[in-house]
């Protein structure tokens, strides 16, 4: 079983944070930024790491497979990176990192939520459709390294009664599936 954990990026995980971000996103911050972000009181930058359950109390390091950030703009949460490792995609570990960032766009009393994504990124598209993001448009030729262009989506009920019981019950469901891909989470 692997253990799961979601908590902010600290400085001497940047390097390795660095990578990751090349293989998952093709090189998107630099460590300037990850730096930058790790600072900034408007940042919440996680990483979702696990560790093996039988080899926790060996010298064995937790593996980071994911990296997820959101920028808190007035009343708007802006999703600037989400990304997991490509041989840990499929497996529920985006949606946990998608509703950690809601989540504490709820705690920071954010009302709305936005992001980009590739248009060719069909799988993306529809776990974000899933949680109730809306397509409000296109930047064109948005990405500068493939000249490809992005939806921008955006969910406006954050606040509601209805999307936060709806987040609990995701929540709740994917602990189900992650247990189906031998990963354990409980939350916080």
């Amino acid at each position: 079983m692997k253990i799961l954990k979601i908590k902010p990026l600290e400085i001497f995980q940047v390097s390795e944070i660095v990578v990751l971000d090349r293989i998952c996103l093709g090189g998107i911050w630099t460590a300037e930024g990850y730096l930058r972000e790790i600072n900034s009181p408007n940042s919440s930058l996680l990483t979702l790491s696990f560790w093996d359950e039988e080899t926790k109390n060996s010298n064995s390091k937790e593996k980071i497979v994911g990296v997820a950030c959101l920028w808190s703009i007035l009343e708007e949460a802006h999703i600037t990176l989400l990304g997991i490792h490509p041989d840990f995609r499929q497996q529920g570990l985006g949606t946990l990192l998608l509703l950690s960032l809601l989540e504490d766009a709820i705690a920071r009393n954010l009302f709305r939520a936005t992001l980009e994504v590739n248009v060719n990124n069909i799988k993306a598209i529809n776990l974000y459709r899933k949680i109730g993001f809306e397509i409000a448009g296109k930047r064109r030729r948005y990405y500068q390294s493939t000249g490809e262009d992005a939806l921008v989506l955006w969910l406006n009920k954050l606040q509601n009664y209805s999307f936060k019981k709806s987040l609990a019950e995701w929540q709740k469901d994917l602990e189900s599936t992650l247990g189906k891909n031998n990963y354990c989470w409980h939350g916080k």
